[in-house]
């Protein structure tokens, strides 16, 4: 759902994942401290996706180290689809115990976010280092550092026997506004945003998985006394794993033949694995 404080120049987005969040981390048997942290990154990854205007734009978040337990995390997000994977080295994450911190798992990692727009064609990436205790933090930090943007991201996870929630709230201050004017500059001590950010902020993680509790009420919990609070629905989320047989063909389609031979076992077929939903496809290609 995305939200609007028209008074106080400030952005809100807010998501939470059910059902499509246990379809993504089925795909693997990760352990308890990574399905946690994917599920933390699939919410950031849908509240960030949220900021894009164009239809078929991408947001990509990537966070990777040489040495970490968990030396790569992938998540982006597609008109409304997500998909997120994780890669790790299981008996180091062994050895951290129950609930490691963002550290313990990446070690002098960074993070990545990546904007793909659909309209213009442009790209644009900012990357700065994986610090902070939580992966939220890290992402509020490539905001103030990348964007200049005075930011605050809220998520939480709530495992049940019935399956996985995450919910994440993302609030940003806009100085000129964010309807039809340019932001020239941000103020990041400005009173408006003080005001918004304190509010955001003290939403509970259990407000935001509360399957009872919707998404606008969570919103206007916090913001009630605002004389105006624009709401819009925003689009549904749903797994968004691209992977099929005619992707693959027009990926393998532009290696030389030669290439391809090498890659082929001994049927003859070129096996590629997605390691997003953990599907094995075969290729059969001349």
């Amino acid at each position: 759902m995305h939200f609007t404080l028209p008074d106080r120049n400030a952005r809100g987005r807010i998501v939470r994942l059910g059902p499509v969040l246990d379809t993504i981390l089925s795909a693997h048997a990760y352990p308890a401290p990574v399905r946690h942290f994917l599920a933390e990154a699939l919410a950031i990854t849908a509240l960030l996706g949220a900021l894009l205007k164009d239809q078929d734009s991408q947001l990509t978040l990537q966070a990777q180290t040489q040495e970490g337990v968990i030396d790569l995390l992938v998540c982006d997000y597609r008109n409304g689809e997500v998909r997120g994977y994780i890669r790790y080295d299981r008996a180091r994450l062994d050895e951290l115990g129950p609930a490691p911190s963002l550290f313990a798992l990446f070690g002098e990692g960074y993070l990545a976010i990546t904007f793909d727009l659909a309209t213009s064609g442009q790209r644009y990436q900012g990357i700065v280092p994986l610090e902070g205790t939580s992966l939220a933090e890290a992402c509020e930090s490539y905001f103030f550092q990348s964007e200049q943007v005075p930011t605050v991201i809220r998520v939480a996870v709530k495992n049940a026997p019935s399956g996985c929630v995450a919910g994440g709230m993302l609030l940003q201050h806009l100085p000129e506004g964010e309807e039809g004017r340019e932001r020239l500059h941000v103020q990041l001590d400005h009173p408006e945003w003080e005001h918004v950010a304190i509010l955001g902020g003290s939403v509970k993680p259990e407000e935001l998985v509360d399957p009872a509790l919707d998404l606008e009420s969570v919103v206007w919990r916090l913001f009630h006394e605002e004389r105006e609070i624009r709401v819009d629905a925003g689009q549904a989320l749903t797994r968004g794993c691209r992977c099929t047989i005619e992707h693959y063909r027009d990926v393998l389609a532009r290696f030389a033949m030669a290439e391809r031979e090498d890659m082929k076992d001994e049927d003859g077929l070129i096996k590629v694995d997605c390691a997003f939903c953990s599907k094995v496809f075969a290729i059969d290609l001349p």
